[in-house]
């Protein structure tokens, strides 16, 4: 039997630009956040 009568996968969207939406609205403000404790807390260390 040469014939394949599986069904084929249904096709999944593509959620690529998704993901990298996802991670930039979250690690934008996060790095944000994160210079700002840096440099608060070296004008807090030295003076």
């Amino acid at each position: 039997m040469s014939h394949d009568s599986s069904p084929s996968p249904p096709e999944v969207p593509d959620r690529r630009p998704l993901i990298a939406f996802t991670w930039l609205w979250v690690g934008a403000p996060l790095a944000y956040g994160l210079y700002e404790l840096v440099r608060k807390a070296t004008q807090l260390f030295t003076g």
